[in-house]
């Protein structure tokens, strides 16, 4: 049992040490700041989107670093996730990318708006915030086992831009047909003229003209083209 001197000088020293404590690990955290948000790479085009996200409001719905609404999407890994091509088709027509669905006003952002923003996000995905957020299970495929098996091999535009509005393996967007087993519905023609322009295929289909290049396409119908359905003996 202390005594009523030893609990206060307990107190004080306690306190002050915990100050102290406090101070160093403030200052730490300070001068660690310029390397772990990488500072360096703030490009003209990175202020210029920071600007535009603040001046639309964006964290009223998205939140960023951890702060903001949680209305929308969380925004922090969306470059990494995502990617530029689904970052911009977003940005310049909203509903075009989810028709018929909830979606995000357009702001009828220019090309070079566009861009800015994009630069911003991945100055945003590319800082050190020790490990957060997590990172997500949306690019796993669950195996008949029950276990996860890892995406690797998969088209990194498929990750980014198909598993949006389709699933495989139960992971991915519900806005879409599930693509398990697409090989064996439609073939390798078929699939290279739905990507180039789906409309002209299917007018009114749901799905919109993705930004993609000649050697995306390809990609995305050889790796469609495999997924059949196992032919057991």
């Amino acid at each position: 049992m202390l005594s009523k001197k030893a609990a206060r000088a307990f107190f004080l020293v306690g306190t002050a040490v915990c100050s102290l404590a406090m101070v160093g690990l403030t200052i730490d955290s300070f001068r660690r700041i310029p390397a772990q948000t990488h500072a360096d790479r703030i490009t003209p085009a990175v202020a210029r989107g920071k600007d535009l996200w603040d001046h639309n409001n964006c964290m009223g719905c998205h939140t960023l670093l951890g702060e903001g609404a949680y209305y929308a999407p969380e925004l922090t890994r969306v470059y990494r996730r995502r990617g530029p091509e689904f970052i911009r088709a977003m940005l310049r027509d909203p509903a075009a990318m989810y028709p018929g669905q909830r979606q995000m006003q357009n702001y009828h952002f220019n090309p070079a708006q566009i861009d800015d923003l994009v630069a911003f996000l991945q100055w945003i995905d590319g800082m050190d915030l020790n490990g957060f957020p997590p990172e997500p299970t949306l690019n796993q495929v669950a195996l008949p086992s029950g276990a996860i098996a890892p995406t690797e091999d998969r088209p990194q535009v498929f990750n980014q831009l198909c598993v949006a509005c389709h699933t495989l393996g139960g992971r991915g967007g519900s806005v879409g047909p599930a693509l398990d087993h697409v090989g064996d519905r439609l073939n390798a023609d078929y699939l290279t003229r739905w990507l180039h322009d789906p409309q002209a295929i299917k007018p009114g289909t749901l799905m919109p003209r993705l930004p993609l290049t000649e050697p995306q396409i390809r990609e995305l119908v050889a790796f469609l083209s495999q997924l059949r359905t196992e032919v057991r003996p």
